[in-house]
C-alpha cells in the first residue's frame, strides 16, 4: 500500500479447490466498489503450488483444466498478472524465488500505471478510519496518571467514532451499489429497447418484403393472363386469314 493509495491488489485463489461462486462474487464486488479501473492493479495469487508439484502439473496444467470463464476473464482483465506459491515448502530459496516473482509484477504494475497508486473517495475512507483508529489506540496506550473511568470512557468515545466511521464506510458501499444497479437497470432497459425497435423493424421489413412477393406475384399473374390473351388473339388471327 502507499501513502496515497494502493500500488497492487492481490487476490488469492487456492488450487486445491474449485473457482467458487463465492470467488466469482467477490471478483464482481471488487469491480462494483472500487471500479473497473481496479484491474489495473489486480495481480492473481495461487496457493498450494507444491500439491500441483505433487501431482506433476504446472499451473498451466491446471488453468488450462480447471479456468472457468469467470477467472478466466479475470486473469484477461489483469493481461495475465499471476503466480504461483507453495503451502508447505521448506525450501527457503524457492520460498524467496516466489516472493522476487511477486515482487516484480507489483514493480511491473507500478510501472504501467506510471508509478501512480489507485485510490477513490471509498479508499479515502477507508485509509482515514484506519489512520484515525491507529492514533486513538496508541493515544490510550500511552495514557499515565488516569483513572480507569477516564480510560473507560476514552475507550468509549473511541469506539463511537469507529461506529461512525462504520457507518459512513456502509452508506458510501450502499451508495456504490444503488449506482451500479441504477447503471445496470437503465442498461437492460436499453439493450430491451434495442431488441424491441430491432424487432419491430424486422417484423416491417417482413411486412415490406411479403408486400413486395404479393405485388410481384400479381405482376406475374397479370402478365401471364395478358401472355394468354395475347395467343388467343392471334390464333383467332390465324383462322380469320
Amino acid at each position: 500500500m502507499a501513502k496515497d493509495g494502493i500500488h497492487a491488489v492481490l487476490v488469492v485463489f487456492s488450487v486445491r479447490t474449485r473457482f467458487s461462486q463465492e470467488e466469482e462474487a467477490a471478483l464482481r464486488s471488487l469491480q462494483t466498489l472500487f471500479g473497473s479501473k481496479i484491474t489495473d492493479y489486480m495481480i492473481a495469487v495461487f496457493t498450494g503450488g507444491d500439491e500441483l508439484e505433487d501431482n506433476d502439473e504446472t499451473l498451466e496444467d491446471y488453468l488450462g483444466r480447471e479456468c472457468p470463464q469467470p477467472l478466466k476473464e479475470m486473469l484477461a482483465l489483469c493481461k495475465n498478472r499471476r503466480v504461483l506459491f507453495d503451502n508447505k515448502t521448506k525450501d527457503e530459496f524457492k520460498r524467496a524465488e516466489q516472493v522476487r516473482e511477486l515482487l516484480s509484477l507489483v514493480n511491473m504494475v507500478m510501472e504501467q500505471n506510471g508509478g501512480q497508486p489507485y485510490t477513490d473517495e471509498l479508499f479515502i475512507e477507508l485509509k482515514n478510519g484506519a489512520m484515525k483508529l491507529h492514533d486513538q489506540q496508541q493515544e490510550v496506550r500511552s495514557l499515565k496518571g488516569y483513572s480507569k473511568k477516564e480510560i473507560s470512557e476514552l475507550n468509549e468515545q473511541m469506539h463511537r467514532a469507529y461506529e461512525e466511521q462504520l457507518k459512513r464506510i456502509t452508506e458510501m458501499v450502499e451508495s456504490k451499489l444503488r449506482e451500479t444497479a441504477t447503471r445496470l437497470e437503465q442498461q437492460l432497459a436499453e439493450e430491451q429497447a434495442a431488441r424491441l425497435k430491432a424487432e419491430e423493424l424486422a417484423q416491417l421489413a417482413q411486412i415490406k418484403s411479403n408486400d413486395e412477393i404479393r405485388r410481384l406475384r400479381e405482376n406475374l399473374e397479370r402478365a401471364q393472363k395478358e401472355t394468354e390473351e395475347l395467343r388467343k388473339r392471334a390464333e383467332r388471327s390465324c383462322t380469320i386469314l
